[in-house]
């Protein structure tokens, strides 16, 4: 089945933005096991904890099978996956998300589902908890630089902040909290906004909740321009959040041609915000007169 999100109407768009919000979520069972719950939508979705990290090779990580099947304890993700259900727990919180084993992805349509509700999952979340697994918590600074906190040379090198899917993990939530590969709080997204602004160049407002559409499209665009994914289309994909866009997924299309598909989507969001009233800071001349220098760097000739 092929959803074809672009081309709806605004109504249809509407329901279909409601169908998004579906998802399930991980729950702690009474014997310490965690657990699926049932697809839940709307009102029906309780707070939650999300995870936020790098994903290691597909055999390391839990999958949706392994947790309905009971299996995937001796893979190295599960580490993660505990971690984050204990500090969910730990924050009072029952219910948290991780995206390894949340989503079925042998689904194509599920997927397809979740990709274009990711940025609204992690908006929505209670806490955002970033597991930095080559971040370790040092006692000594081995830098040399005793200005730095000692584990700071390590955040800034961080793989976190190189992966396109963290991008919109960062901005969408309205707390995001840094841990060590050991478990251990580093900081928060304002306690550690300089270094955070620093190595990702994005302005501290946009940390702060600023509304998006608030910041160029050629901005938003360049937050992502050294940024990496596995699969060349997720690089766009990863963007339909950052511009409140809806797209089909076509895997084997092209980072090229998945850009221009986002610009088309770009450009019917800044003709509906012209008609809208109530639109803040939506600049279409912007988008429609957006450079092609501007662009080439992330999606590549065009």
């Amino acid at each position: 089945m092929h959803i074809d999100c672009e081309n709806y109407s605004p109504t249809f768009a509407q329901r279909f933005s409601q169908i998004l919000s579906e998802m399930r979520l991980l729950q702690y069972n009474s014997d310490g096991e965690f657990s699926l719950t049932k697809d839940l939508v709307g009102g029906e979705i309780p707070e939650y904890a999300i995870l936020s990290h790098t994903w290691g090779t597909d055999t390391e990580e839990v999958t949706y099978r392994d947790v309905i099947d009971g299996t995937g304890k001796n893979k190295v993700g599960y580490e993660k996956i505990r971690f984050c259900g204990e500090q969910a727990r730990r924050d009072g919180l029952q219910y948290f998300w991780v995206d390894t084993c949340c989503i079925d992805k042998s689904n194509s349509i599920e997927l397809q589902r979740s990709i274009n509700s990711m940025f609204r999952w992690y908006r929505d979340s209670a806490k955002c908890y970033v597991f930095l697994a080559d971040v370790p918590t040092a006692n000594v600074d081995t830098t040399g630089q005793g200005h730095r906190l000692p584990w700071e040379s390590a955040l800034r090198r961080s793989r976190w902040f190189e992966r396109g899917w963290t991008l919109q993990e960062l901005i969408a939530p309205k707390s995001v909290e840094f841990f060590s590969k050991d478990c251990e709080l580093l900081g928060d997204k304002k306690s550690l906004e300089r270094q955070i602004c620093e190595i990702t160049r994005i302005p501290s407002n946009a940390l702060r909740g600023s509304p998006l559409p608030t910041f160029s499209v050629a901005e938003r665009m360049s937050w992502a321009e050294t940024r990496k994914t596995i699969y060349e289309e997720d690089i766009v994909y990863s963007l339909l959040g950052i511009f409140d866009v809806y797209m089909s997924l076509i895997y084997g299309e092209g980072r090229n041609n998945a850009g221009g598909r986002l610009r088309e989507a770009i450009d019917r969001k800044g003709k509906g915000a012209l008609s809208s009233a109530t639109r803040i800071g939506y600049n279409y001349s912007e988008v429609t007169n957006l450079g092609r220098d501007q662009i080439r760097g992330l999606f590549g000739p065009i």
